[in-house]
């Protein structure tokens, strides 16, 4: 059955059941000594009847759309909402029941009324003990830790914690890597106005800003299709943002509500996040982290690619972007040498390897030019004398 038909049949019977509230009402309306007494109160009681009977049909039909949008919300989003959430859901629920059943015994009795006001006083109990429960949901973590886990848990393991990602580490494609590996763990949320930066940065007129836009939709589509972990776009904020707030001043504000980490290539979001007490992922400084440890002393093959800064110096990189630079590596441009690290330099763009060429390879190299020059005089001057 389709949900508009259960949209229907709900908003049905929940307005008969308001209609027979209302009729009910009417009934102690007309039985009033002030109305009751008078003449017109008598010959107007099928009309008042009436009047009731609609009213309470407008009413509960009303009731019956907003109530019945919400259950459908709910039921549709239950699996995304954390565990601690829906265990204190359960328990509110149930103290919910219980004060209803205590409190029931006092209305039931009141005349022609009492079954409906014990049906409002279970709804009012209901939602009072969901709100207590709510309310209550670090406490309910303190005291049942295996059963609900940590507040971010979305999927009931516990230490798993909700990770933020921002616009600059969606277009940068790593995290998606990163997630395939399995060393991030928990839910991951994408902000809708994340989303929303993503979307203009694709349809901006700069090409290459649209490309980047481009790329990070797709890295996000990629996610929600290949990964087992929980990623999807979180829009429903518990607190309000300013018009004029940036996307990173709403992430770290979001990152505190929830308690969530935020994940980032951005240095500067990465510096004001840890002044609020927020746990920063930074790509960056894990690529940094997962890069080979290089010791004064070790050697290592690279191929010099071009001139330095410094007199005589030379540049090369490794495969994940170190850069060496080598000294007296000017003469060796293009060619690939063992190097003796001298030194490591860790900067905030990452490692600077510093060394030498390897002192043998460097008198082989200069012995085999002179010979090579020497070789091509003789040649020369041979050639000079036959002519002669």
């Amino acid at each position: 059955m389709g949900t508009r038909w259960m949209g229907f049949l709900f908003s049905l019977a929940f307005s008969l059941v308001s209609a027979v509230v209302f009729l009910e009402l009417s009934e102690i309306y007309l039985n009033l000594p002030i109305v009751k007494g008078t003449p017109a109160g008598a010959y107007f009681v099928p009309w008042y009847k009436t009047a009731f009977a609609v009213l309470g049909l407008l009413i509960g039909f009303t009731l019956a759309g907003v109530i019945f949008r919400q259950i459908v919300e709910l039921a549709s989003n239950i699996e995304r909402y954390p565990a601690q959430d829906k265990v204190a859901g359960v328990i509110g629920l149930i103290i919910g029941l219980t004060l209803t059943v205590l409190l029931s015994r006092f209305v039931w009795p009141i005349p022609r009324l009492g079954p409906f006001l014990v049906l409002l006083l279970g709804i009012a109990c209901i939602y009072l003990g969901g709100s207590i429960a709510m309310s209550m949901k670090e406490e309910l973590s303190f005291f049942m830790p295996n059963l609900v886990g940590t507040r971010a848990d979305a999927r009931g393991r516990p230490g798993a914690r909700i990770k933020l990602l921002d616009t600059n580490v969606i277009i940068d494609g790593r995290i998606a890597d990163i997630c395939r590996t399995g060393f991030v763990e928990g839910p991951i949320y994408i902000p809708g106005f994340v989303l929303e930066e993503l979307h203009l940065i694709a349809d901006s007129a700069d090409s290459l800003k649209r490309n980047r836009g481009r790329r990070g939709l797709d890295i996000l589509n990629q996610m929600q299709d290949e990964l087992k972990m929980l990623v999807e776009v979180y829009d429903r904020y518990e607190i309000s943002f300013g018009d004029n707030e940036g996307v990173d001043i709403k992430l770290v504000k979001l990152a505190k509500d929830i308690d969530a980490a935020i994940v980032t290539n951005d240095f500067n979001l990465n510096k004001v996040a840890q002044l609020q007490g927020i746990t920063v992922l930074n790509v960056n400084e894990l690529a940094n982290a997962v890069k080979p440890i290089v010791l004064p002393g070790e050697e290592m093959s690279v191929t010099i690619v071009k001139e330095g800064k410094e007199v005589n110096q030379g540049v090369a990189y490794l495969d994940d972007g170190t850069m060496v630079v080598v000294e007296d590596g000017k003469r060796h441009i293009g060619e690939t040498l063992p190097v003796i690290v001298t030194s490591v330099l860790q900067t905030v763009a990452g490692k600077m390897i510093f060394g030498n060429p390897r002192t043998g390879y460097t008198e082989e190299g200069q012995a085999d030019k002179d010979s090579r020059a020497d070789s091509g005089g003789r040649y020369r001057r041979k050639t000079r004398s036959a002519a002669d």
